[in-house]
């Protein structure tokens, strides 16, 4: 019966068999031949982009000269009442929108996040696929997660509608607080 003590006699690295074999013999075996390759690879490709940066910066400086001397050329032509419809209608829905009052409370064992709000738009027109982010908090304020909600539903010109628990999606057990905002809407 051996106790296999001999080992502890040869130090920390005994049990590992040949170790002291391949100290001596480190050489030119194990390093590969594809090794070799990665350094000259990595300096062409070096080479490639400061060539390549280098082109686009000089096209990039000089595009600017060439629209900037176009701009001069071709002045816009001057706003009257006929343009101003145009410019009107460029404003984006989104601007008109906003929420008076939310609040929220947890359905579905508690992991659901159930929004109820009153959605205000004080455009001239009406709007449609109204897209919500609501972002919820832990009780000391530092943030969880973000979701988002889009409205399928029209709400008419200088008006406001009322949502009641609106399905906004799954949220973590510890969010205590939200803050929802309309992000998108289209005009109807």
């Amino acid at each position: 019966m051996s106790t296999e003590l001999h080992h502890i006699e040869r130090g920390r690295l005994a049990g590992v068999r040949g170790f002291s074999d391949r100290l001596g013999r480190a050489g030119p075996r194990y390093l590969k031949p594809g090794l070799l390759g990665l350094p000259v690879l990595l300096i062409i490709g070096l080479a490639a982009w400061f060539i390549w940066s280098a082109f686009d910066s000089d096209s990039a400086e000089s595009e600017p000269a060439q629209s900037s001397t176009a701009a001069i050329e071709t002045a816009a032509p001057p706003v009257t009442a006929a343009y101003a419809p145009a410019l009107a209608a460029e404003v984006p829905p989104i601007n008109g929108l906003s929420i008076s009052s939310q609040s929220w409370r947890r359905g579905g064992l508690g992991s659901k996040a159930l929004v109820t709000f009153t959605l205000r738009n004080n455009n001239d027109y009406a709007v449609k696929d109204i897209e919500l982010v609501c972002a919820f908090a832990r009780q000391d304020g530092s943030h969880l997660t973000d979701r988002k909600r889009v409205i399928p539903d029209t709400v008419n010109m200088k008006s406001r509608k009322t949502f009641a628990r609106v399905l906004v999606g799954f949220v973590n057990v510890s969010a205590s607080r939200a803050k929802c905002t309309p992000v998108a809407a289209n005009r109807s």
